[in-house]
Protein backbone atom coordinates (compact mmCIF):
# COMPACT_ATOMS: atom_id res chain seq x y z
CA UNK A 1 0.00 0.00 0.00
CA UNK A 2 2.81 2.38 0.91
CA UNK A 3 4.49 1.78 -2.46
CA UNK A 4 1.32 2.74 -4.36
CA UNK A 5 0.94 5.86 -2.20
CA UNK A 6 4.45 6.93 -3.13
CA UNK A 7 3.87 6.26 -6.84
CA UNK A 8 0.56 8.14 -6.71
CA UNK A 9 2.27 11.07 -5.02
CA UNK A 10 4.93 11.23 -7.70
CA UNK A 11 2.27 11.23 -10.43
CA UNK A 12 0.42 14.07 -8.70
CA UNK A 13 3.63 16.11 -8.41
CA UNK A 14 4.50 15.55 -12.07
CA UNK A 15 1.02 16.51 -13.24
CA UNK A 16 1.06 19.60 -11.04
CA UNK A 17 4.40 20.60 -12.54
CA UNK A 18 3.10 20.15 -16.07
CA UNK A 19 -0.02 22.19 -15.36
CA UNK A 20 1.57 24.89 -13.23
CA UNK A 21 4.79 25.21 -15.22
CA UNK A 22 3.46 27.62 -17.85
CA UNK A 23 1.72 29.72 -15.15
CA UNK A 24 4.94 29.89 -13.12
CA UNK A 25 6.88 30.90 -16.23
CA UNK A 26 4.40 33.62 -17.09
CA UNK A 27 4.01 34.88 -13.53
CA UNK A 28 7.55 34.87 -12.25
CA UNK A 29 9.89 34.65 -15.24
CA UNK A 30 8.39 36.17 -18.37
CA UNK A 31 7.06 39.22 -16.54
CA UNK A 32 10.66 40.05 -15.66
CA UNK A 33 11.53 40.36 -19.36
CA UNK A 34 12.06 44.07 -19.86
CA UNK A 35 10.33 45.39 -22.93
CA UNK A 36 12.35 47.42 -25.35
CA UNK A 37 15.50 48.99 -23.91
CA UNK A 38 15.15 52.69 -23.21
CA UNK A 39 17.74 55.47 -22.98
CA UNK A 40 19.30 55.64 -19.53
CA UNK A 41 20.45 58.98 -18.08
CA UNK A 42 22.34 57.36 -15.21
CA UNK A 43 25.84 58.81 -15.18
CA UNK A 44 25.06 61.12 -18.12
CA UNK A 45 27.27 64.15 -18.65
CA UNK A 46 26.62 67.64 -19.96
CA UNK A 47 26.65 67.79 -23.76
CA UNK A 48 29.95 68.55 -25.45
CA UNK A 49 29.80 70.64 -28.61
CA UNK A 50 27.08 71.03 -31.22
CA UNK A 51 24.87 68.15 -32.30
CA UNK A 52 25.28 69.15 -35.96
CA UNK A 53 27.28 66.75 -38.10
CA UNK A 54 27.43 63.16 -39.27
CA UNK A 55 26.90 60.34 -36.80
CA UNK A 56 27.18 56.56 -37.02
CA UNK A 57 25.71 53.77 -34.91
CA UNK A 58 28.33 52.31 -32.58
CA UNK A 59 28.29 49.61 -29.90
CA UNK A 60 27.67 52.00 -27.00
CA UNK A 61 28.21 50.76 -23.46
CA UNK A 62 26.42 49.74 -20.30
CA UNK A 63 22.70 50.50 -20.16
CA UNK A 64 23.05 52.49 -23.38
CA UNK A 65 24.62 49.72 -25.45
CA UNK A 66 23.16 49.50 -28.94
CA UNK A 67 20.42 46.89 -29.29
CA UNK A 68 17.36 46.31 -31.47
CA UNK A 69 14.67 43.69 -31.91
CA UNK A 70 11.02 43.11 -31.09
CA UNK A 71 8.54 42.77 -28.22
CA UNK A 72 5.39 40.66 -28.52
CA UNK A 73 2.84 39.04 -26.24
CA UNK A 74 1.89 35.39 -26.66
CA UNK A 75 -0.20 32.70 -25.01
CA UNK A 76 2.12 29.80 -24.14
CA UNK A 77 0.35 26.66 -22.86
CA UNK A 78 -2.45 28.83 -21.49
CA UNK A 79 -0.23 31.47 -19.84
CA UNK A 80 0.27 34.97 -21.25
CA UNK A 81 3.94 35.88 -21.51
CA UNK A 82 5.93 38.78 -22.91
CA UNK A 83 8.64 37.84 -25.40
CA UNK A 84 11.60 40.11 -26.11
CA UNK A 85 14.01 39.36 -28.96
CA UNK A 86 17.21 41.40 -29.30
CA UNK A 87 20.47 41.73 -31.19
CA UNK A 88 23.43 44.09 -31.10
CA UNK A 89 24.02 43.58 -34.81
CA UNK A 90 22.80 47.06 -35.76
CA UNK A 91 24.30 49.70 -38.00
CA UNK A 92 23.24 53.00 -39.48
CA UNK A 93 23.94 56.67 -40.03
CA UNK A 94 22.40 59.96 -38.93
CA UNK A 95 22.78 63.50 -40.32
CA UNK A 96 22.02 66.63 -38.29
CA UNK A 97 22.17 70.16 -39.71
CA UNK A 98 20.94 73.40 -38.19
CA UNK A 99 19.90 71.41 -35.08
CA UNK A 100 17.53 69.36 -37.22
CA UNK A 101 17.71 65.64 -37.83
CA UNK A 102 17.66 65.58 -41.62
CA UNK A 103 18.45 61.94 -42.40
CA UNK A 104 18.60 58.68 -40.48
CA UNK A 105 18.76 55.00 -41.33
CA UNK A 106 18.96 52.07 -38.92
CA UNK A 107 19.55 48.54 -40.23
CA UNK A 108 19.12 45.39 -38.11
CA UNK A 109 20.37 41.88 -38.90
CA UNK A 110 17.23 39.77 -38.48
CA UNK A 111 18.95 36.38 -38.23
CA UNK A 112 20.86 37.54 -35.13
CA UNK A 113 17.75 38.43 -33.12
CA UNK A 114 17.44 36.01 -30.19
CA UNK A 115 15.14 35.32 -27.22
CA UNK A 116 15.53 32.91 -24.30
CA UNK A 117 14.34 30.01 -26.49
CA UNK A 118 16.32 28.55 -29.38
CA UNK A 119 13.19 26.72 -30.56
CA UNK A 120 11.25 29.99 -30.80
CA UNK A 121 14.22 31.66 -32.52
CA UNK A 122 14.35 28.93 -35.14
CA UNK A 123 10.69 29.51 -35.98
CA UNK A 124 11.22 33.28 -36.04
CA UNK A 125 14.21 33.19 -38.39
CA UNK A 126 12.69 30.53 -40.61
CA UNK A 127 8.93 30.32 -41.07
CA UNK A 128 8.10 33.75 -39.64
CA UNK A 129 10.76 36.11 -41.04
CA UNK A 130 12.49 34.06 -43.76
CA UNK A 131 15.77 35.64 -42.69
CA UNK A 132 17.78 33.88 -45.41
CA UNK A 133 15.74 35.71 -48.05
CA UNK A 134 15.07 38.92 -46.08
CA UNK A 135 18.16 39.34 -43.88
CA UNK A 136 17.58 42.90 -42.66
CA UNK A 137 14.95 45.15 -41.13
CA UNK A 138 15.26 48.90 -41.66
CA UNK A 139 13.95 52.21 -40.36
CA UNK A 140 14.48 55.31 -42.52
CA UNK A 141 13.55 58.89 -41.62
CA UNK A 142 11.21 60.67 -44.07
CA UNK A 143 10.78 64.10 -42.46
CA UNK A 144 13.13 66.44 -40.55
CA UNK A 145 12.99 66.41 -36.74
CA UNK A 146 13.66 69.59 -34.75
CA UNK A 147 16.29 68.95 -32.07
CA UNK A 148 16.79 72.58 -31.01
CA UNK A 149 15.16 71.95 -27.64
CA UNK A 150 17.29 68.88 -26.85
CA UNK A 151 18.71 69.40 -23.32
CA UNK A 152 22.45 69.87 -22.88
CA UNK A 153 22.55 69.07 -19.15
CA UNK A 154 22.57 65.27 -19.37
CA UNK A 155 18.81 64.86 -19.36
CA UNK A 156 16.77 63.35 -22.19
CA UNK A 157 13.88 64.62 -24.32
CA UNK A 158 11.29 62.88 -26.48
CA UNK A 159 10.66 63.84 -30.10
CA UNK A 160 8.38 62.37 -32.74
CA UNK A 161 10.00 60.92 -35.86
CA UNK A 162 8.20 60.01 -39.07
CA UNK A 163 9.71 57.42 -41.34
CA UNK A 164 9.32 54.06 -43.01
CA UNK A 165 9.79 50.61 -41.54
CA UNK A 166 10.81 47.73 -43.80
CA UNK A 167 10.24 44.12 -42.73
CA UNK A 168 10.41 41.15 -45.14
CA UNK A 169 10.85 43.63 -48.01
CA UNK A 170 7.50 45.30 -47.16
CA UNK A 171 7.79 49.04 -46.44
CA UNK A 172 5.16 50.99 -44.50
CA UNK A 173 5.01 54.55 -43.08
CA UNK A 174 5.42 54.76 -39.31
CA UNK A 175 5.57 57.38 -36.58
CA UNK A 176 7.53 56.77 -33.40
CA UNK A 177 8.30 58.64 -30.18
CA UNK A 178 12.08 58.73 -29.82
CA UNK A 179 13.83 59.40 -26.53
CA UNK A 180 17.10 61.26 -27.20
CA UNK A 181 20.07 61.97 -24.91
CA UNK A 182 23.14 64.08 -25.70
CA UNK A 183 25.79 63.04 -23.18
CA UNK A 184 29.34 64.24 -23.66
CA UNK A 185 30.04 63.76 -27.36
CA UNK A 186 27.60 60.87 -27.75
CA UNK A 187 23.98 60.76 -28.83
CA UNK A 188 21.70 57.96 -27.63
CA UNK A 189 18.20 57.35 -29.00
CA UNK A 190 15.54 54.74 -28.29
CA UNK A 191 12.02 53.98 -29.43
CA UNK A 192 9.40 51.28 -29.97
CA UNK A 193 7.52 51.27 -33.28
CA UNK A 194 3.97 49.82 -32.99
CA UNK A 195 3.47 47.11 -35.61
CA UNK A 196 0.60 45.01 -36.93
CA UNK A 197 2.54 42.02 -38.26
CA UNK A 198 0.22 41.17 -41.15
CA UNK A 199 0.82 44.65 -42.61
CA UNK A 200 4.29 43.35 -43.48
CA UNK A 201 3.25 39.93 -44.72
CA UNK A 202 4.21 38.35 -41.39
CA UNK A 203 1.90 35.64 -40.04
CA UNK A 204 2.04 35.40 -36.22
CA UNK A 205 2.51 31.74 -35.23
CA UNK A 206 -0.49 29.81 -33.90
CA UNK A 207 0.67 26.27 -33.16
CA UNK A 208 -1.82 25.01 -30.61
CA UNK A 209 0.47 25.30 -27.59
CA UNK A 210 1.46 28.88 -28.51
CA UNK A 211 -0.48 31.75 -30.06
CA UNK A 212 1.30 35.03 -30.81
CA UNK A 213 -0.58 38.34 -30.77
CA UNK A 214 -1.13 40.11 -34.07
CA UNK A 215 0.45 43.31 -32.78
CA UNK A 216 3.79 44.11 -31.16
CA UNK A 217 6.65 46.58 -31.39
CA UNK A 218 9.92 46.84 -33.27
CA UNK A 219 12.41 48.24 -30.77
CA UNK A 220 15.72 50.05 -30.92
CA UNK A 221 18.29 51.73 -28.70
CA UNK A 222 21.21 53.14 -30.65
CA UNK A 223 24.37 54.83 -29.45
CA UNK A 224 25.73 57.29 -31.99
CA UNK A 225 29.30 58.56 -32.33
CA UNK A 226 30.62 61.17 -34.73
CA UNK A 227 31.66 59.64 -38.05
Amino acid sequence: MKKWWIVGGVVVVVLAGLLAGPWIYGKFIAEDDAPAASVSTEGAQAASGSIDGEWAVGPGEGANATVAGYTVSEILNGARVTVVGTTNQVNGDVSIAGQKLTAAEIVVQVADIATDSSRRDGQFRGNVMNADTFPTAKFALTAPVDLASLPTDGTAATVKADGTLTLKDQTRPVSVDVKVLHTGDVLVASGAVPVTWTDYGITPPSLGFVTVDGNGTVDFLVSLARS
